[in-house]
């Protein structure tokens, strides 16, 4: 079998189609499904079961790919030995993390880290609702929760607490609720229920069970720029709101808590760009801890 071709078929694993596989490759389509054909016909079994919608691996399809990762993970560790001995890290780095985080505090901290790290090329992603790091989508990853499934090295990162916000235009023009039931009269700004990929960001009924947003809004930073703009009343994220002027924390006895932690691929232990990657998030989290997490002088929801 040639080494070439197996990894091929890890990419068809990992993509789902073809298409997307020939893309990730540098082959165009055709090329792509020839060699995994002829790979087919060189050890006698089928890999593949092909279909309009995309394709799927036969049960020898996954033996193979699984083998093939396995010698993708040996490879990757014995670099990351190799190149062990206090060398600058170079290459590209891969952050995923959730649009809140990744864009209101990795984002504007970026400049630092390219400075201490001038070999390294940074990428910041956001996460979704199909995010992979098997796929290798991103090196390391901040997420919602820890993972409860796959080959993943996970380390909490932070604890962080979710607050009720509206902006001073807002709470001139509306009034301000006294309690949690003069919610149900305001405009209210949440997610949009049925692209809520997370049941944690799920959160909106904790401050209310009656909550129904009257703007609804598909990412974190979209309802916090909203909410600014004077849209409504919305549960936003205490570290994103620290220092804001045009935000107003209201009903401050109602307040709930998610946790966010930092994870990466166990084939990607040891590499010098994981490393400096993950002391820099940790690093600047721990720096900012009082923003994470706001007091209330009631009970926490």
């Amino acid at each position: 079998m040639d080494w070439d071709d197996g990894r091929l078929l890890l990419a068809v694993s990992r993509a789902g189609t073809l298409l997307d596989a020939a893309r990730t490759v540098g082959l165009n389509q055709a090329t792509l499904s020839r060699r995994l054909t002829a790979l087919e016909k060189t050890m006698g079994i089928s890999l593949l079961v092909r279909r309009t919608t995309g394709c799927t691996l036969t049960e020898a399809g996954r033996m193979l790919a699984d083998a093939m990762e396995r010698v993708e993970n040996e490879f990757l560790q014995t670099q990351a030995a190799l190149t062990e001995g206090g060398e600058s890290p170079s290459g590209t780095i891969r952050i995923g993390a959730p649009d809140g985080f990744g864009h209101a505090f990795i984002a504007p901290r970026l400049d630092r880290f390219a400075s201490a790290y001038p070999n390294l090329q940074i990428q910041l992603v956001p996460v979704s609702q199909t995010f992979s790091l098997s796929k290798r989508e991103a090196d390391i990853a901040v997420t919602l929760g820890r993972p409860q499934s796959g080959r993943l090295i996970a380390q909490k990162l932070t604890d962080y607490t979710l607050s009720l916000y509206a902006s001073p235009d807002y709470l001139a023009r509306f009034g301000t609720p006294k309690d949690r039931n003069d919610l149900l009269d305001h405009r209210l700004v949440g997610f949009v229920d049925d692209l809520v990929f997370s049941p944690m960001l799920a959160y909106a009924q904790e401050f209310h069970p009656g909550w129904r947003s009257t703007v609804e809004v598909s990412s974190t930073m979209g309802q916090f720029e909203a909410v600014c703009a004077g849209a409504g009343i919305a549960v936003l994220h205490d570290f994103m709101a620290a220092g804001r002027s045009d935000l107003i924390r209201i009903l401050p006895d109602l307040i709930t808590r998610r946790d966010y932690w930092l994870i990466h691929h166990e084939s990607l232990r040891g590499l010098a760009r994981i490393r400096a990657a993950s002391d820099f998030l940790l690093g600047e989290v721990k720096s900012a801890a009082a923003q994470f997490v706001r007091q209330t002088g009631g009970e926490a929801l």
